[in-house]
């Protein structure tokens, strides 16, 4: 758990964050979104400390970050940032060493968890190990970028603007790549961008900030179906909320019982990619199936369109 407890940062007479509480539950994932100078970074950096508060505090499982040592506290948080951060002149596995080396775990932990992180981002350690970050893909170095990150065992991770410097391809699948790891580890994110789309699609709950302020904080669906602000309706986006709200739910999650006639679809696919292949198709309804190909349940374009309206 972690608490924000009229969290403020000052540069002079500009007020850059204004007395923000926030409370981020253990295992979620919290996005704070807002436009350029909104000081969502700046608050992304007080939580480890990268920018000292000019008042207020941040408290992580019940302990005040102000009480410890800032380098020993950034140790057991993660930090991504966009461009990946990673040491030009070092090997993959010697990015991915650098906090573990830090905390003085002995060589054989420290090669078991290079190798263990690398295989899950499923990058082959014999063939990526030794390898510089020049030599790879921009979307391998974002996923060494997040490895690095984690190598530490940290109960919390902060990225900032992880994704933007990824093409929209690229950028998808390092987003749902992020999701499986969070569900794998339990690990406690709180992700910065722009991007109400990735908001949504990433997050448990959404903190939308202007002018150093949350203006509103809530579920994906709270957002969309109650902007509690002019800036937040704007931001959410008025003309195809419908259609953002149906991407927020698989065809799995909305599934009634029985088999349809038609075209099949896999549990994991959203609502709204459902509607456009049966738009596509001109099929009224849909049969949805398992990951192992048996039959989850149908979906009728009247059940979809009903999910796409505020409840």
């Amino acid at each position: 758990m972690i608490e924000i407890e009229t969290l403020t940062k000052q540069y002079g007479a500009m007020t850059v964050v204004d007395r923000v509480s926030l409370s981020i539950a253990r295992g979620s994932i919290t996005v704070i979104v807002g436009s350029s100078g909104s000081g969502k970074s700046t608050l992304l950096r007080m939580i480890n400390r990268l920018v000292e508060p000019t008042s207020g505090r941040v408290v992580i499982d019940g302990i005040d970050t102000a009480t410890e040592a800032a380098h020993l506290l950034r140790r057991r948080i993660g930090y991504v940032i966009q461009g990946y951060g990673l040491f030009p002149h070092r090997t993959v596995a010697e990015n991915i060493a650098t906090v573990p080396r830090l905390l003085e775990w002995d060589v054989e932990r420290i090669k078991n968890r290079v190798d263990e992180l690398l295989r899950i981002f499923q990058l082959d350690p014999q063939e990526f190990a030794g390898k510089f970050p020049h030599q790879m893909s921009g979307g391998q170095q974002q996923r060494v970028g997040v490895a690095r990150a984690l190598a530490g065992e940290p109960s919390v991770l902060l990225m900032d603007e992880p994704f933007g410097a990824l093409d929209p391809i690229i950028r998808t699948r390092a987003q749902s790549d992020l999701k499986d790891i969070q569900r794998r580890f339990g690990t406690t994110i709180v992700l910065v961008t722009h991007d109400i789309d990735e908001a949504f699609r990433l997050a448990d709950q959404v903190a939308v900030m202007s002018a150093g302020e949350i203006l509103q904080c809530g579920s994906p669906q709270a957002l969309l179906t109650r902007p509690a602000d002019p800036f937040v309706s704007r931001l959410t986006g008025t003309a195809d909320r419908a259609m953002k709200l149906l991407a927020l739910t698989t065809a799995g999650e909305a599934a009634e019982p029985g088999a349809a006639h038609g075209p099949t679809v896999a549990a994991s696919a959203t609502l709204r990619d459902v509607l456009s292949d049966l738009v596509w198709d001109g099929a009224p309804e849909a049969t949805v199936l398992n990951p192992d190909g048996t039959t989850r349940g149908r979906l009728t374009l009247t059940g979809i369109l009903a999910r796409g309206k505020p409840s």
